[in-house]
């Protein structure tokens, strides 16, 4: 499954959280890296609209308010799924190739 820069940075930023939980502001530190950072609108446009996606490919669960039109996702918790994506985002440790050799005392 292929995930956008920030859709891996918002991958990592929860699964190095305590609970697997995040707020949703956190994620503007992603474009405070960035040298020419795109204008505060279209950051939370751009941002609501990756959360979306991760949860529409069942990686991460929103939490949030509802009103009569629209729902408004405050927190983003990761599924199984997701840890497990996270995980390999942060790599994998190479197996070393031992040979289970048994000794005789």
């Amino acid at each position: 499954m292929k995930l956008s820069v920030l859709q891996k940075y918002i991958l990592k930023q929860c699964l190095q959280a305590k609970d697997k939980t995040i707020d949703k502001k956190i994620l503007h530190a992603f474009y405070n890296q960035k040298k020419f950072p795109p204008k505060s609108k279209d950051i939370i446009n751009i941002i609501t609209k990756s959360v979306e996606r991760l949860i529409r490919k069942e990686v991460v669960v929103g939490f949030g308010e509802k009103t009569s039109h629209k729902w408004f996702i405050k927190q983003v918790k990761l599924t199984p799924k997701g840890r497990k994506m996270a995980r390999m985002l942060m790599g994998v440790q190479q197996k070393l190739p031992f040979k289970n050799l048994k000794f005789k005392k």
